[in-house]
């Protein structure tokens, strides 16, 4: 089950990863300005990457966590 582990904690890390180009766009976005619909477009495009990053953390983390109980 090592392998299970080890792409887990890759998927986690992605998930990371991705969370804080999500932070780092939100910033940006912001920082941008603009009328309020442009701002409320570029943070709805990174709420919804930001969905996708949380999803893929948990499902390398519930990885991380079936290989050690099995392994």
């Amino acid at each position: 089950m090592e392998w299970l582990i080890w792409t887990g904690a890759a998927l986690a890390l992605l998930g990371v990863a991705l969370l804080i180009y999500c932070i780092i766009a939100a910033l940006k976005a912001k920082k941008l300005g603009g009328t309020d619909d442009d701002i409320r477009a570029r943070l709805q495009k990174v709420v919804a990457l930001n969905l996708v990053a949380l999803m893929i953390s948990a499902i390398g983390l519930g990885a991380v966590t079936i290989g050690i109980i099995l392994g």
